[in-house]
């Protein structure tokens, strides 16, 4: 073969037919070969650029795996015509002058500012009010508790009076500074140390980072019957979102799993992510609502609820179809589901359910969109008997065959209001813990992140249902925690 060109044509001319005939199927049996060849290398290659081309705008990679050359901001957000700002009608909120302040402070006029006559003597005729919000300077008190001592007449008995509960010790600290250590360190990720030099700076008293550990753990020890509760209401709520996220525990990467609604909060930690995990904690396999969440196989094992799948996962990966393999069908199906979204929220202000017709509509869109789609991405070449598994597909061929097969849970927030377009309360939910990790880095000890968990379970839960979480971490620590409210029961 790397013989001259006038070299191979005088053999070729001296050769007889059937040694002709040989070189020709020698030749045609390399071609063949390097096809099978360059079309492996082409989808090699097709991987590559796919894998190169995925960000967080299009599809489920985190922001940070996007490194230091960030793509263009492109929101998925349809533009709404309505001017930035507060809307007509909107009440804003601002500071307004009090009727009752604490403190008044004078400034007397006692010369004119043009002729500089002395007004010492001139009686006022009215003031301008002015008015600073601030906080006063705070400090440590120090209360100290006297049980008396008596001697008993009757028996002769020296006996004391009790203390209170919580005054257990002879020198410590009380539940309203325990509970704005554990507040700092748990709700806004404030590492141990800084949270005692912010005490220092703010108090002019620097307790030792030991405090907010052991703040945290009286506040998990106060609040497991709310979470309790959490639980079994998350068990029996109508719609329920689920998600879940890689951690570090104790150098090892492990599982946060969460279960949320819109009033509820619930965080466990596990060493797996898949089934085996949503098994062990125990929401999911007795959970007959409908379950909110991505597309990932581990949920669809449990046919024990209905499913519901996030429409912002798809928009992503329909704009990932659209940059990387610029099919007309991507887009269109990205515009069909933000239609149906905006007209679900049109019609939610006055109606439970779109009219039958719009559904109808809705469904012939959506079945025209994806044979446009099959008609683009035919199926690959079946497997020869030699082959094992199943044929690789094109990103685009996976996508619609989810979206074909998958199509009830994919439109189920056009079927029931009460169903959401996407999953980003989880990811919302979620997305607080993984700042923490990235704050503190890693949780040294699995029990050090089972109690963030269950503290950051209790004070989700207190600050979506409207109660103030300062006081909800003390009345735990009194052992009075804050109940969280009956929400609706019963399967979609």
């Amino acid at each position: 073969m790397m013989l001259s060109t006038a070299f191979n044509r005088d053999r070729l001319e001296k050769m007889d037919k059937p040694d002709l005939v040989d070189i020709v199927e020698v030749l045609l049996t390399r071609v063949q070969q390097l096809e099978v060849l360059i079309q492996e290398q082409a989808a090699t290659i097709q991987t590559l650029q796919d894998q190169l081309a995925k960000n967080s705008r299009n599809s489920g990679k985190p922001p940070g795996s996007d490194g230091l050359k960030k793509p263009r901001t492109r929101s998925l957000r349809q533009k709404t015509g309505r001017k930035a700002g507060g809307q007509q009608g909107h009440l804003g909120q601002t500071l307004k002058l009090r009727d009752d302040p604490d403190h008044i402070a004078r400034h007397p006029l006692e010369q004119c500012p043009h002729c500089h006559r002395d007004l010492s003597s001139v009686p006022s005729s009215g003031y301008i009010r002015r008015q600073v919000f601030d906080v006063p300077p705070v400090r440590i008190e120090v209360t100290e508790h006297r049980a008396e001592i008596k001697g008993c007449p009757s028996c002769q008995a020296t006996v004391q009076a009790p203390f209170p509960a919580e005054v257990s010790q002879p020198v410590q600290y009380g539940s309203r500074l325990k509970a704005q250590a554990s507040y700092l360190n748990t709700y806004h990720f404030i590492p141990h140390a800084r949270t005692s030099e912010l005490f220092g700076d703010f108090y002019g008293h620097t307790p030792a980072p030991a405090l907010i550990q052991e703040a945290n753990q009286a506040v998990e020890a106060g609040s497991q019957s709310t979470v309790a509760v959490i639980y079994d209401q998350l068990t029996q709520a109508p719609v329920e979102h689920f998600d879940e996220s890689g951690i570090r525990v104790a150098s090892q990467t492990q599982w946060l799993h969460s279960a949320s609604t819109e009033e509820l909060t619930y965080y466990e930690v596990h060493p797996k992510r898949g089934q085996a995990a949503m098994q062990d904690i125990g929401i999911l396999p007795h959970f007959s609502g409908r379950a909110v969440h991505d597309h990932w196989g581990p949920y669809q094992t449990f046919d024990n609820c209905d499913h519901a799948y996030c429409n912002a996962h798809h928009l992503r990966e329909l704009q990932f179809v659209t940059d990387q393999y610029q099919q007309p069908w991507a887009a269109q199906m990205a515009c069909l589901l933000l239609d149906i979204k905006a007209e679900v929220a049109q019609t939610a202000l006055v109606a439970e359910a779109l009219p039958p017709e719009r559904i109808a509509h809705f469904e012939q869109r959506y079945d025209d969109i994806l044979q446009q789609g099959f008609a683009a991405n035919p199926p690959p070449v079946a497997p020869t008997p030699k082959q094992r598994g199943r044929v690789k597909q094109s990103p685009p061929k996976n996508l619609l065959d989810r979206l074909d097969k998958h199509k009830q849970p994919t439109l189920a927030f056009m079927y029931d209001f009460r169903v959401p377009f996407d999953n980003n309360l989880a990811e919302r939910d979620i997305r607080m813990v993984k700042v923490k990790q990235k704050v503190s880095g890693s949780f040294r000890t699995e029990q050090g992140a089972k109690t963030f968990c269950a503290i950051r379970s209790y004070i989700s839960t207190v600050r979506k249902q409207g109660g103030n979480v300062i006081d909800a971490i003390q009345d735990a620590l009194k052992g009075n925690p804050f109940m969280p409210f009956a929400t609706a029961s019963g399967p979609v």
